[in-house]
């Protein structure tokens, strides 16, 4: 028999309603409704929430689920609409605007707190929140989906294996469409630019920096920079000064000439609202068949001061497989947590073993 979630309870709080939902914001977004399907799926029984009345209601009658529709404008509303609820999964992109004010929120409302976010910007400001989070005794655990789940277990995986590194290198490749927040959080990342930590610092680089190939395990693939969550979310985890972050190149030697520019137009507000525009219009996310078809390598080095090095590799499904099963094992265990609070990263929470446990995944393996 599979566990019901939503049977799993939270000691009462000195005031206010027993705490012992699960709540999915955003539901009506493309991985939340792989998370909600899976869970009806396993007879689970989450609240759907979110901005659009039309698109919730259509859900909830589907699943046959309860509802709730706010936004995060009002703080006093949403802790009020927190009250019984154990747990929130916001999968309300972008995360830029939504992450903080719900975080904000669940630190009133007493409630744990998992996104499936990738903004740099957005797993510092869960940073920001640890002391408050700590004290309220609230978990913060942004990231549980593909952005960073895979990586951030490779970055501690490799910290164990080599507790002196003082460089980390991360990368993954695979082949897949996007969902449209995902192609909306990537224009503006596509903004702000790419993006290493350097002695601790956070610097800016440009598309073509220190490009290079990767084995991930089928030969060498070229490979440049992005601006990755793990540049937070590893440092924060590991202490390792030293980080980048590459995925398989696309685009050409071209693409790369060509990013200064896209870079310039994307910080103009106005054309990175009309290309979000557009997203919505034309992107829907991939198939069932594409997503069963398509897998993900995950690879990452580690350095010490005498150079020495190690590297591992993993393989895992597609991504939004990844993060559809990591909203639900995150959810599986918060539900159930009566412990201290604070801001964890993925594999900080349920260890750098999660990312083996995700269905489909294989072993981290050590390869050199």
């Amino acid at each position: 028999m599979k566990e019901n979630l939503m049977s799993k309870t939270s000691k009462k709080a000195a005031s206010g309603p027993l705490k012992t939902h699960w709540m999915i914001y955003g539901a009506n977004g493309y991985s939340a409704q792989l998370a909600i399907e899976k869970a009806v799926s396993q007879g689970l029984t989450p609240i759907l929430a979110g901005r659009n009345r039309a698109a919730i209601e259509a859900l909830a009658a589907t699943h046959g689920l309860d509802m709730r529709i706010f936004d995060l404008t009002d703080i006093e509303l949403v802790v009020a609409q927190l009250a019984d609820v154990k747990l929130v999964s916001n999968c309300a992109g972008p995360f830029s605007a939504t992450a903080e004010p719900m975080m904000r929120a669940c630190l009133e409302a007493g409630t744990h707190y998992t996104d499936i976010t990738g903004e740099i910007s957005v797993f510092d400001a869960a940073q920001a929140l640890d002391a408050e989070a700590k004290k309220a005794g609230v978990v913060l655990c942004p990231g549980v989906g593909f952005d960073v789940i895979p990586t951030d277990c490779m970055a501690g995986y490799l910290h164990d294996a080599m507790p002196d590194a003082t460089h980390l290198t991360l990368a993954f490749a695979g082949n897949m469409s996007v969902s449209p927040g995902t192609a909306k959080t990537s224009v503006e990342a596509l903004g702000e630019g790419m993006k290493i930590r350097v002695d601790g610092k956070m610097v800016s680089v440009g598309r073509g920096y220190k490009m290079r190939h990767i084995d991930y395990g089928n030969g060498p693939i070229l490979s440049s920079v992005i601006p990755w969550g793990d540049l937070s979310t590893a440092y924060w985890q590991t202490k390792i000064p030293n980080i980048c972050v590459y995925t398989s190149h696309s685009g050409g030697r071209m693409g790369v000439y060509l990013f200064p520019v896209v870079k310039y137009l994307l910080k103009l507000k106005f054309l990175q609202n009309f290309a979000k525009k557009k997203i919505e219009q034309s992107v829907t996310g991939p198939t069932e068949t594409e997503r069963d078809s398509s897998d993900t390598l995950v690879w990452g080095e580690v350095k010490n001061a005498s150079g020495k090095t190690l590297s591992a590799s993993l393989r895992v499904p597609n991504g939004y497989t990844v993060t559809r099963d990591g909203i639900l094992m995150t959810a599986n265990y918060l539900t159930g947590y009566n412990g201290d609070g604070g801001c964890l990263t993925p594999a900080q929470m349920l260890g750098s073993e999660l990312a083996e446990q995700l269905p489909g995944a294989g072993k981290i393996t050590l390869t050199a």
